[in-house]
């Protein structure tokens, strides 16, 4: 009988063992802006490959819209394990890794065939693992494109801008961007920031063109100006601990369908970008100003001196295979 006992036991045991092994992985994808946009429909493409791809073995979840987790706790919550991917703005790691402040200088790239050229290169990929120590795994850069300026009133020119109170995410350079045009950089929440430039408690900030258009920030700023100067992409990260704990062949594949979809978000970004700066023109509530060469180089000559401020954060070298990948 106790033999039998012994028997049925272990039995029970491999057959809890064999249910516990046959549970999915779960994947908790954080972020905080709307579905439509480049980011989000990211997390979207991400998820229905994963579950494609690895049927039964992996199932992602995707909370839009800071409904889980919002701009100040997401990377917490990645580090306790309470979500195993998020995606936020590159401006969001300083405290992480200082050199990836490089993404916050103001009119450092030329253009976004720059970014990506900077960003498949070997600096862009070593930043990308310099915070394994620290149990975070970057997964790859998620572009969402060059920022504008928007305001309660017309900037065309850098002293336009000065005793505004702009909206800034929590960036030591993004504050002292502001700070040498002579404005008042706020630290605002993304989800915040539609009813700070209703209610006049930032008078303006800087986005990209999705980002207005999925926020209706266009609605509550009568200018915005093209100045392409700086950008707001993303770093797709999660917790190394999990990461690394993942059979290989779930790793290796999610690795691969990492890279599909984002060669997808960052074409996707592009067009979406083009085709909501035409939403806002065509909206008529905001006036959208064209700066000359000449105009750009005045705002650049403004901010120059953020990047001496930061340049032994940064790294010279990088700084330089930066302003190296403009002329390619």
């Amino acid at each position: 009988m106790k033999n039998l006992r012994m028997i049925f036991a272990a039995i029970g045991f491999l057959a809890i063992g064999h249910a516990y092994a046959s549970e999915p992985i779960s994947i908790k994808f954080s972020h905080v802006v709307a579905d439509n946009t480049p980011k989000g429909s990211g997390a979207l493409l991400f998820k229905k490959l994963a579950e494609e791809r690895l049927p039964g073995k992996v199932k992602v979840e995707v909370y839009a819209n800071s409904s889980l987790f919002g701009d100040g706790k997401e990377m917490e919550a990645l580090l306790m394990g309470d979500v195993q991917m998020i995606a936020p703005s590159l401006a969001k790691f300083e405290h992480y890794s200082k050199p990836i402040q490089i993404y916050d200088l103001p009119f450092l790239f030329d253009d976004m065939e720059a970014v990506e050229r900077f960003q498949t290169g070997p600096v862009g990929k070593e930043l990308l693992v310099s915070m394994e120590d620290k149990g975070i795994t970057g997964l790859g850069y998620w572009h969402n494109g060059l920022k504008q300026l928007s305001a309660n009133k017309a900037l065309h020119s850098p002293k336009d801008a000065r005793g505004l109170k702009f909206r800034v995410q929590a960036s030591a350079v993004l504050d002292e961007q502001f700070k040498a045009l002579r404005a008042n950089p706020r630290k605002m929440s993304f989800g915040e920031v539609y009813q700070g430039l209703q209610t006049g408690v930032v008078n303006g900030t800087e986005n990209t063109w999705s980002n207005y258009f999925s926020q209706k920030a266009y609605e509550v700023q009568p200018y915005m100006t093209e100045s392409n100067h700086g950008l707001i992409d993303y770093m797709v990260i999660t917790n190394t601990k999990f990461w690394n704990g993942l059979p290989t062949d779930v790793r290796t594949e999610l690795s691969s369908i990492m890279e599909e979809v984002t060669v997808a978000v960052n074409l996707h970004a592009a067009q979406m970008n083009e085709r909501d700066k035409q939403a806002i023109l065509d909206s008529g509530k905001t006036k959208i100003i064209t700066l000359t060469k000449e105009q750009r180089e005045q705002w650049r000559d403004q901010v120059k001196p953020v990047w001496k401020k930061f340049e032994k954060e940064i790294g010279v070298e990088r700084i330089q295979a930066a302003q190296a990948a403009n002329q390619e």
